[in-house]
């Protein structure tokens, strides 16, 4: 048994198939929530807390939280201390774990006593907003991991964890705010039961943008992403949430032209490379990927359906995304002037 130097108090060091396995996981884990939330959308639930979409959906959660288990008992078996048996990055995972555990247990009694969630209401109900955040602690996990590395890796091969814990935390961000997702409530399309909602629509807009750069901003900050990580982590995103939309058929254009914002906000990366020693570059990346994200969104509802609103007002909203994250772009990378006080 290798006992850690200080008396088992330092932290076991980071697994490569540690953060494969979580990743995995917890995609499946993710998946299982989209399940339950098409089953949800399109009223395939009934009165009762065992659902097979749950079963799905708790499924996931116990496989990964016994990946955690299991990491941490062999971790505390070669000698570190229980404190530091968690390696670096997946501490939060843990507490995710038993947040996860005492909201779906109070999730139970909750549907006992008031019933099943309709509608919006499942997406607020304080026990299933306790479980989305459990959900972000534990699906975070290979992201953090990569974070605390002393040397960030490159390539695929060791990177994949990272872009999968990036598309699995935007889309926990996502489901959750579904009644305000362009995918889900395309209010700018002309055969929309909402057309004409501007105000809703724009609405949406700058709040999905808010969640969209705020998890691609963090990642270009602080990781080394491998070449199509925006790509990637868009057109799932898009996928699954196109799953959610109960109006008509599966929105298949306006998931085509996700991939599509994905592929050139890849390139946009490769080309400004924004980092914190370019500002101009990382001014210039914040505003371009939602802007050009929402103008192939109206162009796809433009070559399908149509688009409802007028000229002055989608132009508006793809000026206002832009905007949204340009000023995002300030909270992690503030003025030098800033920095140096």
């Amino acid at each position: 048994m290798t006992v850690s130097a200080n008396g088992g108090r330092e932290q076991a060091p980071a697994s490569t198939g540690l953060d494969w396995a979580v990743a995995t996981l917890s995609a499946m884990f993710v998946g299982g929530l989209y399940l339950d939330g098409w089953a949800h959308a399109h009223g395939r639930v009934d009165q009762s807390f065992f659902t097979p979409w749950h079963a799905v959906f708790y499924a996931g959660y116990a496989a990964t939280a016994s990946v955690l288990a299991v990491a941490v008992v062999r971790r505390h078996a070669r000698g570190y201390a229980w404190r530091w048996a968690a390696p670096p990055g997946y501490g939060l995972s843990l507490l995710g774990v038993l947040v996860f555990a005492i909201a779906g247990a109070s999730d139970m009694v909750w549907h006992i006593l008031f019933g099943i969630e309709a509608g919006i209401q499942a997406l607020l109900s304080p026990t299933h907003l306790a479980l989305a955040l459990g959900m972000g602690f534990i699906v975070s996990g290979p992201l953090r991991a990569a974070w605390r590395r002393p040397e960030p890796a490159s390539g695929w091969a060791v990177q994949a964890p990272m872009v999968l814990a990036l598309t699995s935390t935007l889309s926990v961000f996502t489901l959750f705010t579904l009644y305000v997702h362009p995918i889900v409530q395309p209010a700018a399309g002309a055969d929309h039961p909402y057309a004409g909602s501007e105000a809703m629509g724009v609405a949406s807009i700058l709040i999905q943008t808010g969640l969209l750069m705020g998890t691609i901003l963090i990642g270009v900050r602080f990781g080394t992403l491998p070449a199509g990580t925006l790509t990637v982590m868009i057109a799932l995103n898009a996928a699954g949430m196109g799953f959610l939309n109960i109006h008509g058929d599966y929105p298949l254009a306006l998931v085509v032209a996700a991939g599509m914002a994905g592929l050139f906000a890849d390139l946009l990366r490769t080309l400004l490379r924004p980092t914190t020693g370019r500002p101009l570059a990382w001014r210039i990346f914040a505003f371009a990927v939602p802007a050009v994200f929402y103008l192939c969104y109206i162009l796809a509802l433009a070559l399908t359906e149509g688009v409802a609103w007028s000229v002055h007002v989608w132009t508006g909203a793809v000026v206002l995304a832009g905007i949204a994250g340009w000023l995002l772009s300030y909270l992690l990378l503030p003025p030098r002037s800033l920095e140096r006080r």
